[in-house]
């Protein structure tokens, strides 16, 4: 049976555009309604990335201590989240961390710190690190994230081969002052503007799950289009204690996969990143998002542990994708059978 969604997809295929009423049916279908959502989506996955999924890894190179009051985040000004706080990493120290990724089966490494915006000598610092990780790593791609850029800095970034920068909207701009003021919506979109006239890869995504209705969720995506996002992060509200938005849960499994697959609708050929929050708030659906999504991170985030990433190898494996850039390798075994020591006829308890 031909759905409204296969209806949709089969538009899109054939060159048209979803449409904003398209991406607001998504995220409103009933719940009864995902499996066919996610096969319409899944055709518009397989026909531009196959059955690869890219692998991306986070170096948090300065942790903590930022001016930025972004009300989500755990290293604001103001947050009272008991994270790590460090300055910035060496450059041994840099390799030593993006090595463990890429030996992992990552291709991009992301270079991130927190603060408003980088320093000149910052730029310097991240243009050694970049140009010592490629010396070592030669085919590994570099995105970094370091805040609102200005005039040169994409440009010397560029020189020392960086590939990519993020820098999210993270919302819709009807959205934007409720949950940062310390910066404006048009000032995030400035620095896109400079990443793409540099000749960076333009990598810039959301937050789901931060008091925005459906209407500013249909708004972002439509606004990261209109950028020309490569890459689209969708990251999902981790509430973190210590920060404005503790105790903050308006996302479901089912709800979380509805939203990648408006992404997906939204922007058919574009990179989809499951990102932060990912293991939170998708839980077991995980391996039905890829069936959308054509990306990962691996490991861990930038102030949180991420899934293991042995757990995440197998995921993708077992769901019959293969790692973009490692396309060959065998899936290997899958370990021993654990024998049960617990439970009936013992005295430890049941694993229940």
């Amino acid at each position: 049976m031909t759905t409204e969604f296969d209806q949709i997809a089969t538009r899109i295929l054939a060159g048209g555009q979803a449409t904003e009423a398209d991406a607001l049916a998504v995220l409103q279908a009933p719940d009864a309604e995902l499996m066919p959502l996610v096969a319409a989506a899944g055709r518009l996955r397989r026909e531009h990335f196959g059955n690869t999924v890219k692998v991306n890894y986070l170096v948090n190179l300065k942790s903590g201590l930022c001016p930025e009051n972004c009300n989500y985040c755990s290293q604001a000004l103001g947050s009272d989240a008991p994270i790590l706080k460090y300055s910035w990493l060496s450059t041994d120290e840099t390799l030593q961390q993006a090595g463990a990724g890429l030996r992992g089966g990552a291709t991009r490494v992301c270079m991130v710190s927190s603060g408003r915006g980088p320093s000149n000598r910052d730029i310097d610092k991240v243009a050694e690190m970049t140009e010592a990780l490629k010396e070592e790593y030669p085919e590994v791609e570099v995105c970094a994230c370091l805040g609102l850029l200005k005039d040169g800095q994409a440009e010397r970034l560029k020189a020392a081969g960086v590939d990519a920068y993020n820098h999210n909207i993270n919302t819709a701009e009807s959205n934007h002052d409720n949950i940062v003021q310390t910066h404006t919506y048009g000032d995030r979109v400035d620095t896109i503007g400079k990443v793409k006239d540099a000749g960076l890869s333009p990598c810039s995504g959301l937050i789901a799950g931060l008091g925005e209705t459906d209407e500013q969720l249909v708004e972002a995506l439509f606004a990261l289009k209109e950028l020309d996002s490569d890459s689209i992060p969708v990251n999902f509200l981790m509430p973190f204690d210590g920060t404005p938005f503790e105790n903050t849960w308006e996302l479901s499994p089912i709800r979380c996969l509805k939203i990648l697959v408006m992404a997906r609708f939204v922007c058919p050929d574009r990179e989809i990143r499951i990102a932060g929050g990912r293991e939170m708030h998708l839980r077991s659906l995980q391996a039905i998002a890829l069936q959308v999504a054509n990306s990962i991170f691996l490991g861990d985030y930038l102030t949180s542990e991420g899934q293991d990433a042995k757990a995440d190898i197998a995921m993708i494996r077992d769901n019959g994708f293969v790692i973009l850039g490692a396309e060959d390798e065998f899936a290997g075994d899958s370990g021993e059978p654990s024998i049960r020591r617990r439970g009936a006829g013992t005295e430890v308890p049941a694993n229940a």
